[in-house]
C-alpha cells in the first residue's frame, strides 16, 4: 500500500471511530430511557440479579476471546430460566450492545482493507438488523423459539465447522469490487438481519469474506465494526418496542463491560478448544428445546383454535 492508500484508510477509520462514538451516546440515552420506562410505566424490577451479571460476565469473556456470547447466553437463560422466550433476541442485542462496542474499540486497529468496502459491508449489515429487529420485535412466542432453534443449530454448525479447520483459508484481496461487492453486500445484509435471531455474525462473516476471496485479516474489522454499529440501532428498535428483559440487560451489561477489558488486557488468550465442543453440545441441546417448545406452542395453539371454532357453529 502506498503512503496515500495509508492516509486514507486512516481517515476512514478515524471517521468510523467517530460514528461510533456519536451511536454510542445516542444509544446509552435511549437504553436508559427503556430500562426507566420499564421500571416505572412498565412496573418491571430493573435492580440487577446475580444469574444475568454472572451470565453477562462468562459471555463476554469468552466472546471477547473468541467463542461467541449469544449462543451461551441463550443456552444459560434457557436452563435456568431467567428469560421468557418471545423476549430473548431483544434481551441479547441490547444486553451485549455495549460489551461489544467496547470489544470494537479495543480490537478494530488500522488493517489494510479497503475503506470503501468496510463501510459498505457495515452500511449493509446496519441496514440489515434494523429490518430484521423490527420484525423479530413483533414475532409470537413460538415463532420467536423456532427462529431461535434453527440460530442455534446454525450457530453449533459454524462452530463445528471451525473445530474441525473445515471454513475456508480465503485469498489475498483486501477489496471487494462489481459481483462479489455486490455479493458481499447482501451477504453482510443477511448476517445483519440474522444477528436478530440470535445468530451471531462473527463466524458467518469471516466464511463470508472467505469465500469471496478476501484475506482473512479483512473479516476483523468488517465483522466488529458491522456488530458495533449494527447492535445499537437493532437494539433502539427492540426497546422501541419493548421486546427486551430489562432487568437481565441490566445485568448483563453490569458483567459484562469488565469481563471484555479483563479478556483483553489481563488473559488475552487461553486454550479455548475444550470450551468449543462444550459449546456445541449446549447449544444444540438447548436448538432441541426450543423447537420442541415452538412445536407443543403452535400444537396448544391449534387446539385452542379448533375449540373456539367448535364453540362458533355449536352457537
Amino acid at each position: 500500500m502506498t503512503y496515500a492508500d495509508v492516509s486514507h484508510a486512516l481517515d476512514a477509520k478515524t471517521v468510523l471511530f467517530i460514528a461510533l462514538a456519536l451511536i454510542t451516546l445516542f444509544y446509552l440515552g435511549v437504553l436508559t430511557a427503556g430500562v426507566r420506562r420499564a421500571r416505572t410505566a412498565d412496573a418491571e424490577p430493573t435492580a440487577p440479579a446475580p444469574g444475568p451479571v454472572a451470565t453477562g460476565f462468562v459471555a463476554n469473556f469468552f466472546d471477547t476471546l473468541g467463542i461467541g456470547s449469544f449462543a451461551t447466553t441463550t443456552a444459560i437463560f434457557r436452563h435456568w430460566k431467567m428469560v421468557r422466550d418471545e423476549r430473548m433476541p431483544g434481551t441479547l442485542n441490547v444486553g451485549n450492545t455495549l460489551p461489544t462496542i467496547a470489544q470494537a474499540f479495543i480490537y478494530t486497529h488500522l488493517v489494510p482493507v479497503d475503506p470503501r468496502t468496510l463501510i459498505l459491508m457495515i452500511l449493509a449489515a446496519v441496514l440489515g438488523a434494523w429490518l430484521g429487529a423490527g420484525v423479530v420485535a413483533r414475532w409470537p412466542r413460538s415463532r420467536v423459539q423456532f427462529g431461535m432453534g434453527i440460530a442455534m443449530l446454525a450457530a453449533a454448525a459454524l462452530i463445528l465447522a471451525a473445530q474441525l479447520q473445515l471454513v475456508p483459508a480465503g485469498g489475498d484481496a483486501l477489496r471487494l469490487d462489481g459481483t462479489l461487492l455486490v455479493v458481499g453486500l447482501v451477504g453482510n445484509f443477511v448476517l445483519g438481519a440474522l444477528m436478530t435471531i440470535g445468530i451471531g455474525l462473527y463466524g458467518p462473516c469471516m466464511i463470508l469474506v472467505s469465500l469471496l476471496g478476501m484475506n482473512p485479516t479483512a473479516a476483523f474489522p468488517i465483522m466488529m465494526g458491522s456488530c458495533a454499529f449494527l447492535m445499537p440501532v437493532a437494539s433502539a428498535r427492540f426497546i422501541r418496542e419493548r421486546a427486551f428483559d430489562a432487568r437481565a440487560v441490566v445485568g448483563m451489561l453490569i458483567g459484562g463491560l469488565p469481563a471484555v477489558l479483563i479478556a483483553a488486557f489481563i488473559v488475552k488468550s487461553l486454550p479455548l478448544s475444550a470450551v468449543r465442543w462444550l459449546v456445541v453440545v449446549v447449544v444444540t441441546y438447548t436448538a432441541v428445546t426450543l423447537l420442541a417448545a415452538a412445536r407443543r406452542e403452535r400444537t396448544a395453539a391449534m387446539a385452542t383454535d379448533a375449540l373456539v371454532e367448535a364453540a362458533t357453529l355449536a352457537s
